[in-house]
């Protein structure tokens, strides 16, 4: 019984694509739009941290996931799809306190409130949780570029000639593109950690008044 439960549990890791890639791919082309948001002023945040962390995804779901079906079976899908919400639930609490916005977590925290449950400390853990959670999920996009080399090596997807003696390995694109990824993840955690200091410091204010 024990054998078969956890047959289950890695069939299901390992058809996490196959499950919920097509609405991934959906979510994460949809939130390109956020950056058009940005850019014209009806959301208050930093283009070029948000524009960092949004090519990650792509470049990660749409160029190494998508086009490697190998890559697809991968225990690294399911833990990076799982860390990706998980960071997009943290990052939306962020923006709930900046901005004042209506959300279904506003009224979940009013109601929690009213039992008697501490608001400060879930503010905390909210503003807190994705300091381990962005990291990991750099890991593991950085792990899943790893994986997929020896396919892209072997396939020559994305690999083409081009003219006078030219041409584009892409493996090798791929190894600077995982160089340029920890960069960019020092960029981006440096604007959350901004961001987080902010949140506190509102939320502070805000509780100094009550």
């Amino acid at each position: 019984m024990t054998v078969r439960f956890f047959s289950f549990g890695k069939d299901s890791m390992v058809d996490t694509f196959y499950a919920i890639g097509l609405v991934m791919r959906l979510c994460q082309s949809i939130s390109l739009l956020e950056l058009l948001h940005i850019y014209v002023g009806i959301e208050s945040n930093h283009l070029f941290p948000r524009f960092l962390q949004l090519t990650e995804r792509i470049v990660i779901l749409f160029v190494v996931i998508t086009s490697q079906e190998e890559i697809q079976e991968k225990y690294v899908v399911c833990v990076l799809f799982i860390f990706w919400n998980l960071l997009d639930m943290a990052r939306q609490e962020q923006k709930r306190i900046l901005m004042s916005s209506l959300s279904p977590c506003r009224y979940t925290y009013s109601m929690l409130s009213v039992i008697g449950t501490y608001y400060s400390i879930l503010t905390w853990l909210s503003q807190t949780l994705w300091m381990p959670i962005y990291p990991l999920c750099v890991l593991a996009e950085a792990f899943a570029i790893y994986q997929s080399l020896p396919y892209f090596e072997s396939f020559g997807t994305y690999s083409t000639k081009l003219p006078f003696d030219f041409s584009i390995y892409f493996p090798y694109v791929l190894r600077l593109y995982l160089m340029m990824l920890f960069i960019g993840m020092y960029f981006t955690y440096s604007h959350l950690y901004s961001e987080r200091r902010d949140v506190l410091r509102v939320f502070s204010i805000k509780k100094k008044k009550i």
